[in-house]
């Protein structure tokens, strides 16, 4: 057993209904304060985090700095965790909000998509932000996985559904509120999980539910930073609340996904 792990827990259950609602609204309210502030005071000017969405409209990338902002500052303050999950929640969250956030800034215009392109592309020499991403997330995926599970064979796996969680939701952000949507459908039901997995669920929860209505009125979108740091959140309470074989089922399905990355993407599109 991890250090701590036992007491995580005993302390996060014991934290009911009550902790893991206050943990949503103080995650809301974090990510609506950061909101508030980006779009007062953009970083770099406000033309910088513009974009033309699908229906042609002029759109703000605030939600997606200030969703990974909310979920990891929420998140890492939940009672009763142990170091090493507040450690490797810090470490996925903000690593995937940070490649997220490389992305969106230096990768807009670029026309490639999928590993394959980014790969060719470091194979000729081009360090591609789509790399930077693949690569930034996947380490810090594993990283946050060697912290929570004590067998290398489960390290592995908690790393691939971390950065295959996150990669997961960013396939899905392709229309208003279809990331968002699928942020709350996929982590409800981790709110009814003993130990870490049911405040690890609330914070990315709380944090999504306070740019939603944003999201879906087109005056926002979560991006490539929003996406991901929501995702990795969502795949840290996977890990938190599975065995192996829990784990190594979530794997599979989200390797298949990925595999499958442009189909399900174009289905998100039409719904």
């Amino acid at each position: 057993m991890v250090p701590g792990e036992g007491r995580d827990a005993v302390t996060a259950a014991g934290g009911g209904a009550l902790g893991r609602i206050t943990l949503f609204l103080a995650a809301a309210g974090a990510t609506r304060a950061a909101y508030t502030a980006l779009r007062k005071r953009p970083p770099g000017g406000a033309v910088r985090w513009e974009r033309t969405n699908h229906a042609g409209r002029t759109v703000q990338l605030h939600a997606g700095l200030a969703t990974a902002t909310g979920t990891a500052l929420a998140a890492v303050g939940a009672p009763g965790l142990s170091a090493r999950t507040r450690a490797a929640t810090a470490l996925a969250v903000l690593a995937a909000g940070g490649c997220g956030v490389h992305d969106d800034m230096c990768g807009a215009g670029d026309p490639r998509r999928g590993f394959r392109a980014h790969l060719s592309a470091l194979r000729d020499g081009e360090v591609t932000s789509g790399a930077v991403k693949l690569f930034g997330i996947g380490a810090a995926g594993l990283a946050a996985g060697a912290l929570l599970k004590p067998c290398p064979a489960d390290k592995l796996l908690a790393g691939v559904v971390i950065a295959g969680s996150a990669h997961l939701v960013n396939l899905l952000d392709v229309r208003p509120g279809r990331a968002a949507g699928a942020v709350l459908a996929l982590g409800a039901p981790g709110l009814l999980r003993r130990g870490p997995a049911g405040p690890l669920s609330a914070a990315p929860l709380g944090a999504v539910a306070a740019v939603a209505a944003d999201d879906l009125g087109e005056r926002t979108m979560l991006g490539d930073a929003g996406a991901h740091a929501l995702g990795a959140a969502l795949g840290l309470a996977v890990v938190t609340g599975n065995g192996r074989r829990g784990l190594a089922a979530h794997a599979v399905g989200l390797i298949a996904a990925a595999a499958a990355g442009n189909r399900i993407s174009r289905a998100a599109a039409a719904l």
